[in-house]
């Protein structure tokens, strides 16, 4: 029976509040508006900004609004379109998009950035573009995290927001290139340009850390060193471009940008910092060679701000943040889930877990205590 222009019933996993367990819940998803496109969710990751935006709150955040769903990495098929869409149609294989592409704006024309501001103000508050969410429970508002909530059976999201996919790619793989290895590869290659023959350092090998170690690699990187508290992660990381790893604990008293300073005889010339703290990001500048090392933040984090000190980009040191790795997303994933497919982008090497959406609060568990690099959740 045809779903179209109806009030869709599905499971979703909402957060009541903050630092408390999601739980599963029925949610009434709404049809799409103009310019809107609902979607069956079918995978989702679970990445480190879900588990931050629960449970890290500090007296900078900005606000939160609750109850939410969460998820923005996943991948699923295009149930219905709303009026005007013209990109996608029911059936197609998409991709959601927390960073919008509109296409018609400077900032899409621009080849500087990725960073188009279409319905951002908005989504960034959960809701879509006239100031209310497509989702519900027994007549609450229940809001769509970074406008996506991939942790839905159903969600809708802005026709900006989403790339259409080949229809032969597996959608409990490509759902990475949502978010963490599409971020952690396109830092490496766009944002920070990472030359040939040069010498890296990735701090924090999560899944973005580790596509970025990924990106280093490819961009032909003589020296990738991987810095992680946690060594069972670095097996990984030398699988996937990694020269070599270290772990600043072993090196106490001793800072690692110091260690870094003396194994690269002054610095390195990029460091990548893929944890989301703001005293890591210190250490990963300060790791980097003067006269021309350039740090990249890639983690997120709104909970403490930077310490900088002046005399760091006095003397010629770049630091630069990223999102989304850099790429526009509606037309850049596409080509990255050719590459997968081309067995030229790893995906599989990333999933260390496979769980039912009643197991996600076990995957946010997982994350945050470093057993797993990605958990994929199947939302059926």
């Amino acid at each position: 029976m045809s779903t179209k222009d109806k009030v869709i019933t599905c499971k979703a996993a909402v957060a009541w509040e903050p630092g408390t367990a999601l739980t599963i819940e029925d949610v009434e998803v709404d049809p799409p508006q103009a310019h809107e496109v609902r979607i069956k969710m079918l995978y989702s990751g679970v990445c480190h900004t879900d588990w931050a935006y629960l449970y890290e709150a500090g007296p900078n955040s900005l606000e939160r609004p609750y109850p939410v769903v969460l998820g923005h990495e996943g991948a699923g098929e295009v149930e219905s379109v709303g009026a005007e869409v013209t990109n996608v149609s029911p059936g197609d294989k998409v991709i959601p998009l927390f960073l919008p592409q509109c296409g018609e704006c400077k900032r899409c024309y621009s080849p500087k950035t990725n960073q188009c501001r279409k319905n951002w103000e908005t989504t960034q508050m959960g809701v879509m573009a006239d100031g209310t969410s497509r989702l519900c429970k027994k007549g609450q508002q229940v809001y769509q995290f970074m406008g996506v909530c991939t942790l839905s059976q159903y969600t809708v999201v802005a026709d900006t927001s989403l790339a259409k996919i080949r229809s032969d790619a597996p959608l409990d793989r490509v759902c990475l290139l949502g978010c963490g290895v599409a971020t952690g590869y396109g830092a490496a290659l766009n944002t920070a340009q990472v030359e040939k023959g040069s010498t890296c350092a990735v701090f924090g090998l999560g899944a973005v850390g580790l596509a970025a170690v990924m990106g280093c690699r490819a961009a032909g990187a003589s020296r990738i060193i991987a810095v992680d508290i946690n060594p069972n992660k670095f097996t990984k990381a030398l699988e996937l471009g990694a020269t070599e790893c270290i772990n600043p604990q072993d090196h106490k008293p001793q800072s690692i940008q110091e260690v870094l300073k003396e194994m690269t005889q002054g610095g390195v010339d990029y460091a990548l910092e893929c944890v989301g703290n703001a005293t890591v990001m210190s250490d990963a500048l300060e790791s980097t060679i003067d006269a021309w090392g350039v740090c990249v933040v890639v983690g997120w984090t709104d909970s403490e701000p930077i310490r900088v000190d002046v005399d760091q980009l006095l003397m010629g040191r770049t630091l630069k943040g990223t999102y989304f790795g850099g790429w526009k997303g509606v037309s850049s994933v596409p080509a990255l889930v050719d590459q997968y497919m081309k067995k030229e982008l790893k995906l599989d090497e990333f999933i260390t877990h496979r769980l039912s959406l009643n197991e996600v609060n076990t995957a946010l568990q997982l994350l945050n205590t470093g057993e797993s690099i990605r958990s994929v959740i199947s939302l059926w």
